[in-house]
């Protein structure tokens, strides 16, 4: 029995993941706390660990786990960015799940930006309380707007689908081009777009790539979404474009520091991320809790990926789904 270790494990895991254990011959321990320096050691006597997002392999945690006998990082995500890969080349094996779901967060993505598009959190929260006044309540139309879609990997291109069939005109940019899709430079794009949407990872030329200098090159009004990985925004150049007003709007489902607060309940605190806090102050931003994941499907398909990764990796010497630290690409 293959014995795996299940760090930031939540509600919601533990359902598709224990109705898939059995029949991969997996034994699953569900862990509450992160995976961190400081609890690295609750790993031990397992065999592999199951991560998520906002658990921390760093450097430090890669030889901890080694030492301990754990001998494969199971990411129940796509992305990466918290691995540390170079560490673990020769001590663990890394996979990860490039495709869960690319229509639950295209899905997602759209809906965060009809939602603020068309004012229908404020409507509902109005008509909770019998108050039917339209004022403050006009939208536009995204039919004929062009959209900037960075990254057309499997969410991306779901995305332009979504965006084609509103009659949006489409402009793409991405180091892989797809064929049917309409590439331009970055510039182009920027300065183009009504909408932009990230869907790239968060590697080291992604990150920060929109900033201040990049804001300032958007069209003056533009929509920004972002269902991808926060570090892509830098989120006070974000706040300062939002009270200028270059920025008409943000939709974000991911922030840069959300580790400390997402996926748990912070009703009863003190927000400390003054930037965070700002944010969800404007009336022009709307904010989701990394939950474009989050549908029955891809939670389905996570847990099924996952395991299929540890058990053909132990059982039949395979790598499947490998995360590779010098192109950024899946390797298999």
């Amino acid at each position: 029995m293959i014995k795996l270790a299940m760090f930031d494990t939540k509600p919601y895991d533990k359902e598709g993941f224990s109705a898939h254990a059995e029949e991969y011959g997996i034994e699953i321990k569900y862990l509450e706390p992160r995976l961190t320096e400081d609890t690295a050691g609750l790993a031990e006597g397992f065999d592999a660990v199951c991560v998520f997002v906002n658990d921390t392999v760093s450097a430090p945690v890669v030889e901890r786990l080694a030492a301990l006998g754990v001998r494969m990082v199971a990411l129940r995500c796509s992305g990466f960015n918290n691995v540390d890969c170079k560490a673990a080349r020769g001590k663990l094996f890394v996979s990860r799940v490039p495709a869960y779901s690319p229509y639950a967060v295209a899905e997602h993505a759209a809906a965060l930006l009809l939602t603020l598009v068309r004012r229908t959190h404020k409507a509902y929260i109005r008509t909770r309380d019998f108050n039917f006044s339209l004022s403050g309540l006009t939208g536009f139309d995204l039919h004929g707007k062009t959209v900037g879609v960075v990254g057309t990997g499997r969410i991306g291109r779901a995305f332009i689908d979504i965006c084609r069939g509103f009659g949006m005109r489409v402009l793409a940019h991405d180091l892989f081009p797809s064929d049917g899709i309409d590439y331009v430079n970055l510039d182009r794009l920027l300065s183009e777009s009504d909408v932009i949407s990230l869907h790239c990872p968060l590697t080291k030329e992604t990150y920060h790539m929109i900033d201040s200098a990049a804001i300032g090159r958007m069209k003056q009004g533009v929509y920004i979404v972002n269902t991808s990985r926060g570090a892509l925004i830098d989120a006070e150049d974000l706040l300062d474009g939002i009270k200028s007003g270059r920025i008409g709007g943000a939709c974000l489902d991911v922030y840069e520091e959300e580790a400390e607060f997402f996926f748990e309940d912070n009703s009863d605190a003190i927000m400390p991320d003054d930037v965070l806090a700002r944010l969800l102050s404007m009336p022009n931003v709307l904010i989701s809790s990394h939950q474009a994941f989050l549908t029955r499907e891809a939670l389905s398909n996570i847990a099924q990926t996952t395991l299929q990764n540890v058990n053909e990796f132990f059982r039949k010497g395979e790598r499947p789904n490998a995360v590779c630290d010098s192109c950024g690409r899946n390797c298999g």
